[in-house]
This record gives C-alpha cells, sequence and structure tokens, in this order.
C-alpha cells in the first residue's frame, strides 16, 4: 500500500505542476476580455510575421533593403539608409542574447524599438513609431549612464 500511495501522490503532484501550464496555453473564452483593452492591441497585423524574424523580412516592412553590417552567431545587424531616416536592424537566435544587447545599450541610453528577438534603433527616434505601426514590438527608453545634463539658466 505505501508504493501506491507514493505513485498517486507523484502523479497528482506532476498534474499541478503541469496545471498552470495547461491554462496558460489554452485559448479559453476569458483571453478575449483581458485583451480588449486597445493600449495593449499591436497596431501591426503583419507583427506575427516579424517576430522573431530576419533583417531582410523587417527591411521589407519598413520600406528599405538592408545592407547586412554584422553577421555573428549571436546577431545579424543590417543598416538601412534612406532619405527620411538612417536605422539598424539586429535581430537575434535566442531572446537571450536581445537582453544582452539591451544591457549593454542602457549605459548609451536612447529609444528603441523592441520586439521578439529583434531590436530597431534610429538616428530619428520619432521614426521609430512610424515603425511600431508596420512591426509591433514596444518602444523602450533606456537611461544612460553619464553625467546628467546641468540645468539650463535661461
Amino acid at each position: 500500500m505505501p508504493a501506491a500511495r507514493r505513485i498517486r501522490g507523484t502523479v497528482l503532484a506532476a498534474g499541478l505542476a503541469l496545471a498552470p501550464l495547461a491554462t496558460a496555453c489554452s485559448g479559453g473564452a476569458g483571453d478575449a476580455a483581458v485583451n480588449s483593452d486597445p493600449s495593449k492591441i499591436s497596431a501591426a497585423p503583419a507583427a506575427g510575421v516579424v517576430a522573431p524574424a530576419k533583417v531582410e523580412v523587417i527591411a521589407s516592412l519598413t520600406g528599405c533593403k538592408a545592407k547586412t553590417r554584422i553577421e555573428a552567431d549571436e546577431l545579424r545587424q543590417g543598416l538601412c539608409h534612406t532619405p527620411k531616416v538612417d536605422y539598424l536592424i539586429t535581430t537575434f537566435p535566442e531572446e537571450q542574447y536581445k537582453q544582452t544587447w539591451l544591457d549593454s545599450a542602457a549605459m548609451y541610453g536612447g529609444k528603441y524599438l523592441v520586439g521578439s528577438r529583434w531590436i530597431v534603433s534610429a538616428k530619428e527616434p520619432e521614426m521609430l513609431e512610424e515603425f511600431q505601426t508596420k512591426l509591433g514590438g514596444t518602444i523602450q527608453q533606456l537611461r544612460g549612464m553619464g553625467p546628467a545634463p546641468a540645468p539650463s539658466t535661461s
């Protein structure tokens, strides 16, 4: 009898451990109410195609043909040059590489459009909002590590 109880206990514990995973993956009707907040819905229907994507796919969706600058195991980066703005598209094979990149970029500050395993950075940060409508993602403001600007006396 003790062996049967142990097996039953193990099966019950495994079932309880897996229940949150099954619930998280279900497409229940309650999900619509949770996700119906307009501020949380991506304005980019094509974002599902992009994330995660290749530099070339993101470049195409933003209207340029990227020139590859970096081709490494940890990331790929392409430069887009348009009459309006120059911008970089960086893609990553794993989410952890993207997070490491963002952690490193935090020391320089700036705004970035961040998606699933990709980042877009532009010389004109205002353009990130336009790109967001095409790509999805979120705009993140990173703080720089340098000295704070002196207060103006004017």
